[in-house]
């Protein structure tokens, strides 16, 4: 049985926040997988949109993600993986598809083959009781969002040389950061995202420019309502005798029942 952090700890997204480390064999090699903690309360979701691949959530999982992607640049070792896992993925909080698993990859440490991700993919989620317990150390993150004129001062802007990948691979939204500077810029773009403005959301892109951009951060004030209401959108499309199989006819159905949620309830 798993145990379940207390309620004082499951927001905690700081510096030293616990995480879990597990050791799997993945494409003939041990790998560390470090994961959130059971009760962890953080969400996020994923889809494709214009050729981009989002991670969505709301500001407390972008300070989260931020996190991970910082500490990602200092903790990682040659192996080293950052997972997402099922338990805190939510259907998009658009038309309620279902969200893939988050993997972050240290490139310059970790060789993620196609492989590795089908093994990953097969042991997700993650069950038993881990190896042990990390603490993740951001030293530095804090102060970075604290004075950004002077961070961005001293490291070139993530339009000037980002090399990094957003792909999806076997089921996985997988972020790619090339080097340990990336990935402290990545945590940093992520972490300093705030939808409280007049748009209700926020948002940064990561990866590499060459063929459009890569990947993207989206984030949303309300993202647990949305997710809410574009579920129960789904569901009530879906009761109808003549629903749709097909996506691209599902999904217009499912924004109109959303939006008569939203302006005039049930």
């Amino acid at each position: 049985m798993r145990s379940r952090q207390r309620p004082a700890n499951a927001r905690a997204a700081a510096d030293g926040m616990k995480l879990h480390r597990r050791t799997l064999r993945l494409d003939g090699r041990e790998h560390t997988v470090i994961g959130l903690r059971p009760g962890t309360a953080v969400r996020f979701s994923t889809n494709l949109f214009h050729g981009t691949w989002h991670v969505l959530s709301d500001r407390h999982g972008a300070r989260l993600l931020g996190r991970l992607l910082w500490g990602l640049a200092y903790q990682s070792r040659p192996g080293t993986l950052v997972v997402i896992d099922r338990e805190f993925v939510a259907p998009t909080p658009f038309d309620a598809d279902p969200g893939d698993p988050i993997v972050l990859v240290p490139t310059w440490e970790t060789p993620f083959t196609g492989r590795a991700a089908r093994d990953l993919k097969a042991r997700l989620p993650l069950a038993g009781a881990p190896d042990g317990t990390v603490r993740w150390r951001t030293h530095g993150l804090d102060a970075a969002l604290a004075d950004e004129d002077t961070w961005w001062e001293r490291h070139p802007g993530p339009w000037e040389w980002d090399r990094g990948r957003v792909r999806r691979t076997n089921g996985m939204v997988v972020l790619r950061p090339s080097s340990p500077a990336e990935a402290r810029n990545w945590g940093v773009v992520a972490a300093r995202l705030d939808p409280h403005n007049r748009h209700g959301m926020d948002y940064e892109y990561l990866g590499r420019w060459d063929h459009g951009q890569d990947g993207e951060i989206q984030i949303f004030r309300h993202f647990h309502r949305m997710v809410s209401v574009a579920r129960r959108a789904r569901a009530d499309v879906l009761r109808r005798p003549d629903a749709p199989v097909e996506p691209d006819e599902l999904r217009p159905l499912v924004w109109a029942r959303s939006e008569q949620i939203e302006q005039r309830g049930p």
